[in-house]
């Protein structure tokens, strides 16, 4: 692992050919991009970011700002060191990767590619006020998307942990404000599941408006969390983009 706060290496890295940048959902921590570590690794430097609030990081306030979600992550990762970088999003940590992209790209390194996992286009706005339920509505609303463990959620002490970082990250989406800018130079390519009762293919498909770079958009079977049990798809998916790339 690396020894900054917001980093985590779960895999040897250090002669990868190109780095990936993952940015965990609401709620989610960097562990949850374990799996793709390995099978990336060691072509790939995996690096998940690990947000305030959760895991080895419980004792710290979440934050309630999207933007600053992402200025943190850039700035733990520091200057470009040349190798293609690619960024890579699930539900909230795709609009966290695409303030990222824009820093980045502000400050003239990079990324090569953004990939949107599993979350409507910013400009697609619609009431979102899951903060704001009480925990039995919010446990039920998490347990709806059938991206965690029922066990955790039925577990007192893990609940009690885990909430107040998930409600945070959901206060934070509700607070973003999308306001129109010039398109990325780099290219967009969006992930969805075809059964995703939150981001529709169609919601997908509105981060084409985002780059000026090309756009792509691949559709897998499943719902929300369509990514679990499919690490290898995903893999395959980021290691085609990757071999264009080097």
């Amino acid at each position: 692992m690396t020894s900054d706060r917001w980093l985590r290496r779960f895999h040897p890295g250090g002669d990868a050919r190109a780095r990936l940048v993952c940015f965990p959902h609401a709620g989610g921590s960097a562990s949850y991009w374990h799996p793709l570590s390995g099978l990336l690794s060691p072509r790939t430097e995996v690096l998940a970011v690990q947000y305030p609030g959760r895991q080895d990081r419980f004792t710290e306030t979440p934050l309630r700002s999207i933007t600053e979600l992402a200025a943190r992550a850039v700035d733990a990762l520091g200057e470009s060191d040349g190798r293609p970088l690619l960024l890579l999003g699930h539900s909230m940590g795709a609009v966290v990767a695409y303030e990222a992209a824009r820093l980045l790209e502000s400050s003239g390194a990079g990324p090569d590619l953004l990939m949107v996992s599993g979350r409507r286009a910013p400009h697609l706005r619609r009431p979102e006020a899951a903060h704001l339920l009480d925990d039995r509505a919010l446990l039920a609303h998490l347990a709806s998307l059938d991206g965690t463990d029922a066990g955790l959620l039925a577990d007192p002490e893990i609940v009690a942990l885990a909430l107040p970082a998930v409600r945070a990250d959901y206060a934070a989406l509700t607070g973003y404000q999308y306001r129109e800018r010039e398109p990325l130079r780099c290219p967009v390519t969006a992930l969805v599941g075809d059964d995703d009762p939150v981001t529709s293919p169609a919601d997908a498909r509105g981060w084409e408006r985002y780059t000026a770079a090309g756009f792509d958009l691949k559709v897998f079977p499943g719902g929300h969390f369509y990514l679990n049990g499919r690490h290898d798809e995903i893999a395959a998916v980021i290691s085609r983009h990757l071999e264009a790339l080097v």
